[in-house]
């Protein structure tokens, strides 16, 4: 099955009672069983249903479904954002004293939680580079995952999936990737040996900004030492499912960071049209680097699609042909930035990615703003950076919005 009609046929028929085409929303908090009996087995685990959609619900599952395929996984765990979903998923095999390696050019709100974790007695240590070198120098004895972004943000460097998972796996550590501004459309990090993926459906999976969530999903593939990771021995007997039982059954159900019927539903719509979208994104951000690195005003333009970046032949190689929607352009200034952000008239200065229209921001007084100048310069951020999601509009119009913003200048 290819990949357009993977997302609309993958996991997925239409309503068996109804004929609809699309997933019912079950607007329901909680699901009556026809006995105690019944209910009692399902809480038990030994009957599969719903009981509370703090839990589980259809709605979700069926959205999980269809993901945990794209990606090629055993299963999903769907969550309120995508930030629920990178915490439960590190959280799940963590306790204090473990500790994380993690690529530098992460995001934002990914450095901000793995700083707060040090609360919890978990540290992190960033590898200085996306090379599997400086990941190895990372690891020691109390490392318990390494944790990537198949393409940084706003960082956009690319580090090499299949041998970031040999490194972990040579260290009896599993490999989480984020693919969130990847998608499966560019890549499917399980295939190349990862071990976990998370996404933040909020951005491209969803594709209009109008749902915030996030999803889990698991390989099932990684040979869990339980002296290692204790906390999941009790959930051996779940086999492939080991991860995702206690993921389930712990933190996920406690915590209640839960996706709702309806943002399921609407994710569930936006996926559909995943294929045909990344298709046309790609293509324009492409084209608009192209663009703008011909332009005097701007002093240099990060993308991975750019023979000039150092990531071009390893982003080629893992992702097809394909560079995702992600550049940045660096200005000058802070001032200068700012200039063109008022002068554009067609995308929308806000805080997120992967919409179908045109979005900019300028990250070090937002998303940022907070990070010490040592932090940024590590992710990526400086104070004339502005980092650009291209969308699907006609892109000579966005080309020629540029060009009238920067002669602002």
């Amino acid at each position: 099955m290819r990949f357009n009609t993977a997302l609309l046929h993958g996991n997925f028929k239409c309503d068996e009672k109804t004929g609809a085409t699309q997933v019912p929303i079950y607007q329901s908090t909680s699901f009556e069983q026809k006995s105690p009996e019944k209910l009692e087995n399902i809480f038990k685990g030994s009957e599969i249903g719903f009981i509370y959609s703090r839990i589980n619900n259809p709605t979700v599952e069926s959205f999980e479904k269809r993901i945990a395929f794209l990606e090629g996984g055993v299963g999903a765990v769907a969550c309120s954002s995508g930030m629920a979903a990178i915490t439960l998923a590190v959280l799940n095999i963590l306790k204090s004293g473990d500790e994380i390696v993690s690529g530098s050019g992460i995001f934002g709100g990914t450095h901000s939680l793995f700083k707060n974790l040090s609360d919890y007695g978990i540290v992190t240590r960033y590898a200085e580079d996306s090379e599997v070198e400086s990941f190895e120098k990372a690891v020691n004895q109390n490392t318990r995952l390494i944790f990537v972004e198949t393409i940084g943000n706003p960082r956009l460097d690319v580090p090499n999936i299949k041998e970031l998972a040999k490194l972990a796996h040579s260290k009896g550590i599993p490999l989480i990737v984020d693919n969130t501004a990847a998608t499966p459309y560019l890549i499917r990090p399980l295939k190349l040996g990862a071990d976990i993926v998370v996404h933040s459906t909020s951005k491209y999976i969803s594709g209009s900004g109008n749902t915030i969530g996030g999803v889990i999903v698991d390989g099932g593939n990684f040979k869990w030492d339980f002296k290692k990771y204790d906390t999941l021995k009790e959930y051996e007997k779940f086999g492939v499912f080991t991860y995702l039982a206690k993921l389930r059954k712990g933190l996920f159900k406690d915590i209640g960071a839960c996706l709702s019927p309806f943002n399921a539903y609407l994710s569930s719509i936006g996926l559909e049209t995943l294929g045909i979208r990344m298709e046309r994104i790609c293509e324009n951000a492409k084209e608009l680097s192209l663009y703008l690195e011909k332009n005097p005003k701007v002093l240099k333009v990060n993308y991975p699609g750019l023979k000039s970046s150092k990531y071009f032949k390893r982003a080629n190689e893992q992702f097809d042909g394909k560079f995702g929607g992600i550049l940045t352009i660096r200005v000058g200034t802070k001032d200068a930035a700012f200039k063109i952000i008022n002068s554009l008239k067609f995308p929308s200065n806000l805080a997120n990615i992967g919409d179908v229209r045109t979005l900019v921001i300028h990250p070090a007084s937002t998303i940022y703003a907070t990070n010490t100048c040592e932090e940024r310069q590590m992710m990526g951020v400086y104070d004339d950076l502005l980092r650009i999601s291209v969308g699907i509009e006609d892109i000579e119009d966005i080309k020629e919005d540029f060009d009238q913003a920067l002669k602002s200048l």
